[in-house]
């Protein structure tokens, strides 16, 4: 049932050939006389797999690279991957300089998140209705515009809170309408057996800027100041806009751009991934992992009390980091798993090593092994992103991968909020380390339940 849902996917109709020319001519409609047919596509992935040989077998499959188009995207998200970290950690300190409130940066990510659930959700049925390269050119246009007004009020010295959770709610509602219009576009970049490969660099890339960014805007602070961090965002911006026109038009492959983009889109989308049972449970794998197995509201108190002999401040730095740098570690020998066809198989699998590996973080009472088990888990992680994003752009048509994206945001946006009050409630009744190691417990159970009870994510290749 799920490989003919796939064959029905026609990636192959795509940009990738045309944006090879340099041109800006390629239909989205149809095969072009510049587009790779399907037996191509395999002959090119079975080269491939011919060339790669000793070493190269573990390295990261740059394959993705080879298309301008993908490059140029890819290329831009360098830059803004280490940007958008510098604005992340501005906001919340210009916030806590002003009030000294802790509460009021909590009330602040709140006000970011309500929009960008909203938006994301809206944003996924947009980008299924119009060109995506236009709607990229636009929130990302819109996303360093609101940076540039966070430069103003910060030199300006307004300290207005108010103004800061104004500007930082519009700035996620661009990028809840952007993410959804640039994950949906991969498939359009390049063919179907690499997405996981491309998946694979894009997640490395953001998780690299996960680490330098912090690294990076604590270091630049007592330099040139918190306000000129947003400065540097937005002038980052503008390499991911330049990248973004000269991409090739993107516009719907069906009559779908004729649909006004309401809820009624969205609520289809629901009703998408509730008759598509791959897709649910590619979305519950996450939920799993993110709800039950993230601890990070934990790590504050792991510091002080578990860890606090190694120094608190290095404690809470390592166990930040290492989750992030254990996905770059495996964005980089990604080469080992990426061409992997059983993709369920490995969201489950890659499920339930995160889970074991949060679970040996609670049981650790030495900080080198728990920041070993963190970043094992970040493996891991990068394992299950690359598959889940796999799995959302080949199992759904390109009339809903937008939407589909959309959800995805909402997933990855809300499930490590919503596991910071379990943990934190769990952590204050059964103690931190407890909490921590029952969660991992709990996802390696649930994960192993669903593999179960649903084969059909199991069997999806």
């Amino acid at each position: 049932m799920y490989r003919a849902a796939r064959a029905a996917v026609d990636t192959s109709k795509s940009s990738t050939d045309g944006a090879d020319s340099g041109t800006d001519s390629t239909s989205a409609g149809g095969a072009g006389s510049g587009s790779a047919g399907p037996a191509e596509h395999d002959e090119t992935a079975g080269a491939a797999r011919a060339e790669r040989t000793g070493w190269r077998r573990w390295a990261m499959d740059t394959r993705p690279l080879r298309r301008p188009a993908y490059r140029r995207l890819w290329s831009s998200t360098i830059v803004t991957a280490v940007g958008s970290q510098l604005t992340a950690v501005a906001v919340p300190k210009q916030i806590y300089d002003i009030t000294g409130s802790s509460a009021w940066v909590g009330y602040a990510s709140l006000a970011g998140l309500v929009p960008l659930v909203v938006f994301a959700l809206w944003g996924g049925a947009v980008a299924d209705s119009m060109d995506r390269r236009k709607l990229l050119l636009i929130t990302n246009s819109g996303i360093a515009v609101t940076s540039l007004l966070f430069w103003i009020q910060a030199v300006t010295g307004l300290e207005s809170v108010l103004v800061l959770m104004i500007l930082l709610a519009l700035q996620q509602a661009f990028f809840g309408l952007n993410s959804p219009a640039r994950n949906a576009s991969i498939a359009r970049l390049v063919p179907e057996h690499e997405l996981p490969a491309a998946n694979a660099l894009g997640s490395t890339v953001m998780q690299t800027g996960l680490v330098a960014g912090p690294l990076l805007a604590g270091a630049l602070i007592p330099v040139i100041g918190l306000g000129e961090l947003y400065l540097i965002d937005s002038l980052a911006l503008c390499v991911t806009v330049w990248a973004v026109m000269r991409l090739p038009a993107l516009p719907p492959l069906t009559g779908s751009a004729a649909r006004r983009a309401g809820w009624r889109e969205v609520a289809a989308g629901f009703r998408y991934i509730a008759l598509h049972k791959v897709l649910l449970l590619s979305f519950l794998a996450d939920i799993i992992a993110m709800v039950l197995g993230m601890p990070r509201a934990l790590f504050p108190q792991l510091a002080a009390e578990t860890y606090a002999p190694y120094g608190e401040g290095l404690a809470l730095g390592l166990l930040f980091a290492a989750i992030p740098i254990g996905a770059v570690i495996g964005g980089l020998m990604s080469g080992t798993f990426s061409r992997a066809r059983r993709h369920g198989l490995m969201v489950i699998v890659a499920v339930m090593a995160w889970g074991a590996a949060i679970t040996g973080f609670g049981l650790s009472g030495s900080l080198w092994v728990a920041v070993a088990f963190l970043a094992a888990a970040g493996v891991a992680d990068m394992v299950s992103m690359v598959f889940r994003g796999a799995i959302l752009l080949s199992a759904a048509t390109d009339e809903m991968r937008g939407r589909m994206q959309g959800v995805f945001t909402v997933v990855v946006a809300g499930g490590p909020r919503l596991a910071d009050v379990l943990h934190g409630t769990a952590g204050s009744v059964l103690g931190a380390r407890a909490a921590v190691a029952g969660g991992g417990l709990l996802v390696v159970v649930a994960m192993a339940i669903l593999a179960v009870a649903a084969p059909a994510l199991r069997r999806y290749e």
